[in-house]
């Protein structure tokens, strides 16, 4: 039975992965080399939780169990020896991803899966680089993981069905719905999402209407939680363009990254994280950047 998830990369997809597997009744470990990083997402990890309690998701015992469930370590081979699931979330480079599934291969038990929490990345590439192909398999998580109810499971070629059964299984026990696909590039999630994000910077870019406008547009017109140009900034545009930069290579013309998002990246307009992106988040009422 599964009882040990160890989570590699503390940043904002890891910690919140982390805190779903503790909230779930896994003992989780969260992995990071730097150990800023880590205290970082110890206090996020924690103002989740309290604020979990404050709205009634979680009572406060099971605020406290999932916490002391939670530990924090800088050693990866360490934290993976007694490990039954693994889930990676570090950057979208397939170098960096190369350099944890080798050494995960090398440190984890045999009977331990390896999941890749990536948007658009091969996890049958990414299963190669180990001696257990099979036991390799996509566990694509929202963000923010605590409010996003959607797992999405992508099976490399040669996943087993084994693998494919406990990953939809640990992702039911932290709360979520899954979905089961195959690999192709972009997966279904990523696929529309990008398309839709990159259309927005070409109506923009056109002179269509304001961010605003299309945001509100896409919104209360298709009835999506979030703008495109919200959801961007969220994410990260890096992330965006590194996404349909690899979508643009595999699946061809039609995700081609429009010049304006490319003009935001490269000003290091990124979006929340870097407080400007679409929107300007130093400003006191958010305004728009020109």
């Amino acid at each position: 039975m599964m009882e040990s998830i160890v989570v590699v990369g503390s940043g904002v997809m890891g910690r919140g992965i982390a805190y779903a597997a503790a909230a779930g009744g896994f003992h989780v470990q969260l992995v990071d080399v730097q150990e800023e990083a880590l205290q970082n997402a110890r206090g996020e990890i924690g103002a989740i939780f309290s604020k979990g309690v404050q709205r009634g998701k979680l009572t406060e015992e099971q605020a406290d169990g999932a916490r002391q469930r939670l530990f924090y370590s800088s050693s990866l081979s360490d934290a993976v020896s007694r490990a039954d699931l693994v889930i990676e979330a570090v950057p979208e480079n397939l170098d960096i991803k190369k350099a944890v599934f080798t050494e995960l291969d090398s440190s984890a038990p045999l009977h331990c899966y390896l999941a890749t929490n990536t948007s658009t990345m091969s996890p049958t590439e990414i299963g190669s680089f180990t001696s257990r192909p099979d036991k390799v398999i996509a566990m694509h998580f929202f963000n923010p993981v605590h409010k996003m109810p959607l797992v999405e499971i992508v099976r490399g070629h040669e996943t087993s069905d084994e693998t494919a059964q406990a990953a939809k299984e640990a992702a039911e026990r932290m709360g979520k719905e899954t979905v089961v696909v195959n690999e192709f590039p972009g997966f279904v999630t990523s696929r529309i999402s990008a398309m839709v994000g990159n259309e927005a910077f070409y109506m923009l870019q056109e002179g269509v209407g304001t961010p605003e406008e299309i945001d509100k547009a896409i919104k209360l017109g298709l009835n999506y939680p979030m703008g495109p140009f919200e959801l961007g900034d969220l994410v990260g545009l890096d992330t965006r363009l590194n996404n349909l930069n690899y979508l643009h290579q595999t699946l061809g013309e039609k995700y081609r990254p429009c010049q304006l998002l490319v003009k935001y990246v490269k000003a290091g307009r990124l979006g929340r994280k870097t407080g400007r992106g679409v929107y300007d988040y130093t400003a006191e009422k958010g305004g728009v950047t020109k």
